[in-house]
């Protein structure tokens, strides 16, 4: 099952991911002011995007929907990466929601309209399946625009693997989720 190659909101253009697009998103993810919140994950070579890039798309390839390049409608301009990619952990799946865009957009409404679709795809393909957004709490913006895409937080716990010892990270979701599914999102 393919979503259609090219959704359009009021100001982006959104496309599945192609190799194409890795040397843009490679930029992006080196990028240290996207990563301002987790200093440790930006992407210090092309290949931790190359890696990115074949994890969406193989959430493309299995469920039919993974995130999106976003593009300014207009010119074009690389804006970011988006959307909804499957996660399987312990046996369970659930629709990981994701926004990363250029700092320089950031505070202007894009990733709602990225969420806004991305919900909707989900919602379509899987509706059986929770959309989960999980995000550092000391993030204030990514947790704005959760809240402002109608998620709920359902959980909280330590950020496993990040080198600060007392990050936490938040878990929002669109429904309530058991502890199962609880663990399994903050383990992954």
């Amino acid at each position: 099952m393919q979503a259609d190659p090219t959704v359009r909101t009021a100001r982006t253009t959104l496309t599945r991911p192609v190799a194409g697009d890795l040397d843009e998103l490679a930029t992006l993810h080196a990028d240290a002011r996207v990563w301002e919140h987790l200093p440790s994950g930006r992407h210090t070579g092309p290949e931790a995007t190359a890696r990115l890039l074949l994890a969406v798309q193989r959430s493309w390839e299995s469920a039919g929907l993974g995130s999106w390049v976003v593009r300014d409608a207009g010119s074009g301009e690389l804006l970011g990466l988006g959307g909804c990619d499957l996660r399987v952990a312990g046996g369970l799946r659930w629709w990981n929601l994701g926004y990363r865009l250029h700092r320089a957009v950031w505070g202007r409404g894009l990733a709602q309209e990225v969420i806004t679709e991305a919900r909707a795809e989900a919602g379509r393909r899987a509706p059986d399946l929770a959309v989960v957004a999980f995000l550092l709490e000391h993030n204030e913006g990514s947790r704005r625009a959760a809240e402002r895409a109608g998620l709920r937080l359902v959980g909280r716990g330590p950020d496993r693997g990040n080198p600060d010892p007392q990050a936490v990270r938040l878990v929002f979701a669109d429904r309530e989720v058991d502890e199962d599914l609880l663990s399994a999102v903050l383990g992954a």
